[in-house]
């Protein structure tokens, strides 16, 4: 046990420079955000024209993106027919964009037709890992590129956190761990060219400029010093997707998440 003497000292000690502490970590520290993933497609140097796909591309906004930036010829694949319908709404005249319905596990592709797959946020909900990395490896071209952006859980997530957090989400627990992650596109026969561990980059870089900066925690709190306020209005589903949300971008900012890239390549 400390001494309490020894603690005042220290706290004594802390005073002094609490001041010059919080200049300091007012500082930025130039967290990277979303746009960086198109930095890394940019390194790749895939030529215009190349065939990309989007896969779980929701309403289709990154797959217009690499069309508007690249030149890419681009195939958007989701499960959900809505958002399919509304990525179809949204193509620009002349874009070469088109949408399909079909899952990471089952891409309704050619084999070794693309030189780029690109996939935002999507694996963390899929059962069969293992299953889309071998797709992926089926439809990339020799050669070819596949661009991840992945939440994954750390050891400081707690069981308890987790048991409610993963199933609201619709998230799978084997998905979120990295070394399951890793072992799948190592047996499906994807090098790993690259791996950026993000961390809390992008919660502070959505911090540093959103305009309403707190709004999960403030949520957060709210939630839960007053469910039935909000069960009673919204239902009991909705205020757990919702608390669920807010906790996810809290858990990464405190480290319980953490986002990664992974910049991968089919065998030449």
């Amino acid at each position: 046990m400390t001494d309490p003497g020894t603690r005042m000292q220290s706290q004594d000690a802390y005073d002094l420079i609490e001041e010059q502490f919080n200049q300091q970590l007012a500082e930025s520290l130039g967290p990277s955000g979303p746009d960086s993933l198109f930095d890394y497609v940019a390194e790749m140097g895939l030529p215009a024209g190349a065939v990309a796909v989007d896969a779980g591309c929701g309403e289709g906004e990154y797959a217009i993106e690499l069309a508007a930036r690249f030149g890419f010829h681009v195939t958007g694949v989701d499960p959900v027919q809505r958002c399919v319908q509304a990525a179809r709404l949204g193509v620009p005249p002349g874009c070469p964009v088109s949408f399909t319905v079909g899952a990471a596990e089952d891409l309704p592709l050619p084999s070794g037709s693309a030189d780029l797959i690109w996939s935002r946020d999507v694996l963390s909900l899929v059962e069969d890992l293992a299953g889309a990395y071998r797709e992926f490896r089926r439809v990339l071209k020799p050669g070819g590129r596949a661009l991840i952006y992945q939440m994954f859980t750390t050891s400081l997530l707690q069981p308890s956190e987790a048991a409610f957090l993963l199933p609201v989400m619709a998230c799978s627990a084997a998905a979120m761990d990295p070394e399951n992650a890793e072992a799948a596109m190592s047996d499906a026969g994807l090098r790993v060219d690259r791996c950026v561990v993000l961390g809390s980059q992008w919660g502070e870089y959505y911090q540093e400029h959103a305009p309403d900066p707190g709004s999960h925690l403030l949520h957060a709190a709210r939630l839960l010093r007053d469910p039935e306020r909000y069960i009673a209005r919204f239902g009991k589903q909705n205020y757990d997707i919702k608390l669920g949300d807010c906790l996810w971008h809290i858990y990464r900012m405190i480290g319980k998440l953490s986002s990664r890239v992974y910049v991968l390549s089919a065998p030449a």
